[in-house]
């Protein structure tokens, strides 16, 4: 099991790394998260719904992802509380208190999922969430270490020593946890930057004060160019995939795609594959002038599609992204964000908010109504309509892969996208345009690369500039950084005494 100091510390990542580090010594691995606390999700063939970071992790141990990976769910939405995902599946919405009350249910699900696993899998890497050492909280704790004596998984503790105070962190979770300590077998200090030869005195007196080795020191690794688990990382990766950005193109030739950062944002992770392109400057922001002098200008998903309108309109920038409209760029909504640029929200069972009935932004001719059904499933879609996007005569009809992660269904003038369920035969329509306007319910839509490239390509024709050929293929790209991040890893840790924690 990976644990972390606190949120943040880099456990996902190192736990995809050892998923991969796994995969290729030919051991059959598989990632396991007890609960996961986040609104980037994904969904698995058989329409269930985890965490993204497991999906990740289950890529990197080269198999295919399943809701026993991340059992418990938890999607935060606001006043209304957490929505519950068991298994892949709607529960229902709670409030903290109510949540704890529910723990005794929940943790049946973890164990039914990790005992499952573990009669498929050879190794179980682990993931733990924030910090097990959070005083207030270890009682009603079935993530951190509760899992681990239920596996019987030796743990690793890791510490971000970027943010400062990274021994205090590690020693301080050591002595909190008290007899539980015994499951941690070891410290790995992660995003070190610096002179080895200061901070080597440090490492000898943790061992000596808590009697557990320090397995490695990993550096700070710019651009690692996997998805985040969170929105903690927005500010950072806007600023670092500028800098590269402008490096490599002129800034006269930059597409600028703004996508807005909402307050409930979900699945962000949608628009990774934009920032590898050489031509793209991706930011996210709520500033104005930002959203109206955007080349793209994208609404992405939200867990409160309602509160974000309301904040959206409350703030003026409804108004900026009709200006945007207006001036002629392309406008996007993804999921939630489509249903925002609709005409009409109506929520006649206080499904988001004790609103019956919301005024959208108006620049698609839809209607949203929400309803307790959540649609998750995996979908193959054929675009319609070729408006939206500059195509090469060979990308003329273009099949695209993704996912749909919603609640409520938008009716009007729709039938952008013919959509077809995995494993169904059924044709949906899906998605509505109006002249630089359109949206989607679509997740994962511009990991498709010749549709991301045509997009980007008609932002690029609005400018006056020649196309460029679709030159990133996206799923290629995140594996080398997979393996780049395996190989930082490896060379980092001590592999040969986790190698003997788990009796390999």
């Amino acid at each position: 099991m990976i644990l972390g100091t606190g949120s943040g510390a880099g456990k996902s990542l190192i736990a995809a790394a050892l998923c991969r580090i796994f995969s290729d010594m030919g051991i059959n691995t598989a990632p396991f998260k007890a609960q996961n606390m986040a609104l980037n999700s994904f969904v698995t063939a058989d329409g269930g719904e985890i965490g993204r970071a497991q999906a990740l992790q289950a890529e990197a141990a080269r198999i295919e992802p399943t809701t026993d990976m991340n059992p418990v769910l938890l999607k935060a939405s606001g006043e209304i509380g957490s929505q519950v995902v068991i298994h892949g599946r709607v529960h229902s919405t709670m409030k903290a208190r109510e949540y704890y009350a529910f723990k005794d249910t929940a943790w049946e699900a973890v164990t039914a999922s990790y005992n499952r696993l573990a009669k498929k899998h050879d190794l179980i890497v682990m993931e733990g969430a924030g910090s097990p050492a959070e005083i207030n909280l270890m009682s009603e704790d079935i993530v951190n270490i509760r899992a681990a004596k239920h596996a019987k998984a030796p743990a690793i503790l890791v510490g971000d020593i970027d943010k400062g105070g990274v021994f205090a962190s590690l020693y301080g979770t050591v002595k909190l946890l008290g007899r539980d300590a015994k499951v941690i077998k070891g410290f790995l200090i992660n995003k070190f930057r610096g002179d080895m030869s200061i901070l080597e005195p440090g490492l000898k007196m943790i061992s000596e004060l808590t009697k557990k080795p320090v397995l490695g020191v990993l550096p700070y690794i710019h651009e690692i160019g996997l998805p985040e688990e969170d929105g903690l990382a927005l500010n950072q990766r806007t600023d670092i995939r500028r800098q590269s950005t402008e490096g490599r193109i002129g800034l006269q030739q930059v597409v600028k795609i703004v996508v807005v950062r909402l307050r409930y944002i979900s699945n962000f992770t949608d628009f990774d594959a934009l920032g590898f392109e050489p031509d793209v400057h991706l930011i996210y922001s709520t500033n104005p002038s930002d959203i109206e002098s955007a080349d793209i200008l994208i609404i992405p998903g939200s867990k409160n599609t309602a509160a974000d309108l309301a904040l959206l309109k409350e703030t003026g920038l409804d108004q900026s992204v009709i200006n945007a409209y207006k001036k002629g760029v392309q406008v996007i909504g993804i999921c939630g964000g489509y249903q925002m640029l609709g005409k009409r929200l109506l929520d006649p069972d206080s499904i988001e908010s004790n609103q019956k009935e919301m005024d959208g932004i108006g620049l698609l001719d839809i209607v949203t109504t929400f309803s307790r059904k959540k649609t998750t499933r995996q979908v193959d879609a054929l675009l319609c309509d070729n408006s939206i996007v500059r195509c090469n005569s060979a990308e003329d009809k273009l099949h695209l892969r993704g996912y749909e992660i919603h609640m409520g269904e938008s009716s009007g003038s729709t039938g952008l996208f013919s959509i077809t369920p995995l494993g169904s035969d059924d044709k949906i329509s899906d998605g509505a345009f109006n002249h630089n306007c359109w949206g989607t319910y679509i997740h994962g839509i511009f990991d498709n690369d010749a549709f991301r490239r045509a997009v980007i390509n008609k932002a690029l024709a609005a400018k006056g500039i020649a196309p460029l050929a679709s030159g990133i293929n996206y799923l290629q790209t995140r594996d080398a950084a997979i393996n780049r991040l395996a190989s930082c890893v490896k060379e980092n840790i001590d592999m040969d005494y986790i190698r003997k924690l788990v009796k390999l």
